[in-house]
């Protein structure tokens, strides 16, 4: 697990919001192209990846070129990478749709045709697509760095929480739509969708899962932290302890929240997340009926190079034991 747990962002909302709402609808610019690639349950297939500079999106292996863009939030520009070669643009604009714009037309110059569709998604009161999106905007430098320390502490604890899970789980990264840093995990129980929901909501709830992540709030609930829930929805959740000093669950949003601030007074970010997400597990293990064999011990690729395999077996069964006993 990492030990780099001292980068500890001090995350304002009415600081970070302009930029965070620029950069959610930006980043669905190159975003449509993931709706291009095979489904993968739980919308696998649309995460932009955490990179040390910012969001990128994964290869894209189109007939005639194959290529990725990576919104490079420490740097202030958008990289598009094809096996044609390179080109980049500023993510400073007047707006929206001046961006759209200056990247259909770069991506042009790599034989990279637009996306497919230039509709806004998941952002209440927008105008409905990137053309139709004056509104002058600022590019803060400041805001953007912070932006990129805080999603990448996340991401790091949340590849450390996700890393031992057996079932099915997508890349840990960046949902471009509500623009939130998502860990979820699978298990093949079939399950009725709420009504009312539009397609692509209920089309990932399919199948029972649980979900914890990292996202820098919303007009309505203005709170930078790490969330998490269970779909569906166990009675008892009001009852748990969550990991972490700070962590409570809250009915009305359905959701279990630790706020930012409680998390960076913590001795150890990184491992906290991981707790907070051990804790919801536990929690779909308790309420949910979700097999308790599903998460191996948590160790580093030098013990499964190096450890006889008979003393991983001798661990695996310890742990077991060990979550039995609990039960």
């Amino acid at each position: 697990m990492s030990q780099r747990g001292t980068a500890r962002p001090d995350l304002d909302y009415e600081q970070l919001a302009p930029t965070v709402d620029y950069v959610n609808r930006v980043v669905q610019v190159a975003g449509k192209y993931t709706l291009d690639e095979p489904f993968e349950v739980g919308w696998g297939n649309v995460v932009l990846d955490v990179t040390p500079r910012g969001l990128s999106t994964r290869t894209f292996r189109h007939p005639e070129v194959a290529f990725r863009v990576h919104y490079r939030l420490l740097d202030g520009d958008v990289l598009i990478e094809s096996d044609r070669g390179t080109r980049t643009l500023s993510l400073r604009h007047e707006s929206v749709a001046s961006f759209y714009r200056a990247f259909c037309g770069t991506a042009a110059g790599l034989g990279i045709g637009p996306p497919n569709s230039s509709l806004i998604c998941e952002i209440p009161g927008s105008p409905p697509a990137f053309e139709d999106d004056r509104v002058p905007r600022d590019w803060d430098a400041d805001a953007a760095r912070l932006m990129n320390t805080a999603v990448n502490l996340a991401a790091d604890g949340l590849e450390t929480w996700q890393a031992p899970y057996l079932g099915h789980r997508p890349r840990v990264g960046v949902m471009w739509g509500g623009f939130d840093l998502s860990a979820t995990r699978w298990r093949p129980q079939r399950t009725t969708p709420a009504p009312g929901r539009p397609a692509f909501q209920q089309n990932a709830e399919l199948h029972a899962y649980l979900s914890v992540g990292f996202s820098f709030g919303s007009s309505r609930s203005p709170h930078p932290g790490m969330y998490a829930y269970l779909w569906p929805q166990p009675d008892g959740l009001g009852s748990r302890a969550w990991g972490v000093e700070g962590a409570a669950w809250h009915p009305d949003a359905g959701l279990v929240q630790l706020p930012w601030p409680a998390l960076m007074r913590t001795p150890d970010p990184v491992r906290s997340v991981v707790a907070f997400g051990d804790a919801v597990q536990a929690a779909a293990v308790d309420l949910a009926g979700w097999p308790d064999d599903l998460v191996c011990p948590r160790v580093d690729g030098w013990y499964m190079s190096r450890t006889p395999t008979a003393e991983v077996q001798r661990l695996e069964q310890e742990w077991h034991e060990h979550v039995h006993a609990r039960d």
